[in-house]
């Protein structure tokens, strides 16, 4: 009889432990979609040409560049291009116009702006997805990037250029006066990428190519018109 007790008080506690479990885990997000876009909008074979492949003359290139930038890096420069990897929005392009951009202040241009991210993630996702280069340091393991955080993402095109270019160009139509700076400061923040290791700079062109087409097709959406 005890061992029967014992029994069933070592499954209630197991049953406990494992509702515990179930609550403890994060409920999954869905998958982002995009807001404006449909799919065939979105087709990155359209956008974008194939990267090089690893061990061509082209990406060999490539490394040897990442290589002469890691060994010619200030720490100051250095310093600014972990910053960058870590701000992936549009405060990251706009710290050129000073604190008067602040988005707790603008809800509207915090919402566009909120579109606008998710819709550049999509698009660079689908294309990573589609294209699937080798990112640097695992073509060549001796380079020191920022972080290596992005193991099993690829590397094509490259997510925070495509961002950082979008978000630009966007911020640019809205105060056309600041367009030369902010511009300016979305290739700086592209240039991070390569500071810290963390891509090719053909991966920097094809994202500010995706970029490019994807603020374009956004503009002839009139519900993304009208945000703006």
């Amino acid at each position: 009889m005890r061992h029967q007790i014992v029994f069933v008080g070592l499954c209630s506690l197991l049953f406990a432990a494992g509702i515990a479990g179930a609550q403890d885990k994060p409920t999954p997000k869905p998958p982002a979609v995009s807001k404006f876009l449909s799919p065939s909008e979105l087709d990155p074979a359209i956008f974008l040409p194939p990267p090089a492949s690893d061990g061509t003359p082209e990406t060999l290139a490539e490394l040897a560049e990442l290589h002469r930038i890691e060994n010619e890096r200030t720490p100051e420069r250095f310093a600014r291009a972990k910053h960058d990897d870590e701000l992936e929005d549009v405060r990251a392009i706009a710290d050129v116009l000073g604190p008067a951009f602040d988005l707790g202040r603008f809800p509207a241009t915090a919402q566009l702006f909120a579109d606008l991210r998710n819709e550049d993630s999509v698009a660079a996702k689908r294309a990573k997805a589609f294209f699937r280069r080798t990112r640097p340091w695992h073509a060549d393991p001796s380079l020191n990037p920022c972080n290596k955080s992005d193991a099993v993402k690829s590397a094509y095109p490259s997510g925070h250029s495509t961002m950082g270019y979008a978000s630009a160009e966007v911020l640019a139509n809205l105060m056309p006066g600041n367009a030369q700076i902010i511009l300016a400061r979305a290739t700086d923040y592209a240039a991070s990428r390569l500071v810290c290791g963390a891509h090719y700079r053909s991966d920097l062109e094809g994202g500010h190519v995706l970029a490019t087409a994807l603020v374009a097709e956004l503009m002839a959406k009139p519900a993304f018109r009208t945000e703006l």
